[in-house]
């Protein structure tokens, strides 16, 4: 199971948050990321712990000012990306263009969806995972594995049925063990948070709820 902390803009501490996630992973030996703000890419990824970028752009090298350029991002220590969030949606040839720009990096890649048909085209354009994330329950509390499980064993069974290769995490709404275990039980090999650690009182201790079960 792969836990990915997706840190957003939010008010937060990201070395405080990427030193816990790196020794709750050390200690649990479950594989914990976190993604920072493109500027503390490298702070990040000083203190040891798998480093994301939560964007990248469909760019070379040139002329194109305020984009991710995915090979910077790697030489700031990024190890993946995450690409289509629904808070930076992308058209599908950009998609495919972040996608081609990650793997010229080494990034690992996880595009995210709306539901089971959208994994299925994202799945397609061959990155290693996709991340089923219903909009309407992202930053809730409401994990999407409780809500409408059918959502995720229909991603799981989309992304299968184009290539079984294709990894499928869970978002929207995890915060607890128990919601890491649930979207286990129904074909998730990761989940995607959020909020569940940059806005808790005790990202450690929220952590370790997280990897509780695993």
């Amino acid at each position: 199971m792969f836990v990915l902390v997706n840190l957003k803009a939010y008010d937060c501490d990201p070395v405080e948050i990427a030193e816990a996630a790196r020794d709750v992973s050390d200690d649990s030996g479950v594989r914990v990321g976190v993604a920072p703000q493109a500027a503390h890419l490298e702070r990040v990824a000083e203190t040891g712990v798998e480093t994301w970028a939560q964007h990248v752009d469909p760019v070379e090298h040139g002329s194109h000012t305020g984009t991710v350029h995915a090979e910077s991002a790697a030489d700031a220590g990024a190890t993946g990306t995450l690409l289509n969030h629904s808070e930076r949606r992308l058209k599908l040839a950009d998609v495919d263009g972040a996608l081609r720009a990650a793997e010229r990096a080494g990034l690992e890649t996880c595009v995210c969806a709306n539901d089971p048909d959208q994994i299925g085209a994202a799945a397609a354009l061959g990155p290693d995972a996709v991340a089923v994330e219903p909009p309407a329950l992202i930053g809730t509390g409401t994990p999407v594995s409780q809500a409408d499980p059918e959502v995720v064993e229909g991603a799981v069974d989309a992304a299968a049925a184009v290539d079984d290769a294709v990894d499928v995490y869970c978002g929207a709404g995890i915060s607890t063990g128990e919601d890491v275990d649930a979207a286990g039980d129904l074909g998730a090999t990761g989940v995607l948070l959020a909020s569940g650690v940059a806005k808790a009182d005790g990202p450690r201790a929220a952590l370790q709820d997280l990897v509780s079960g695993v």
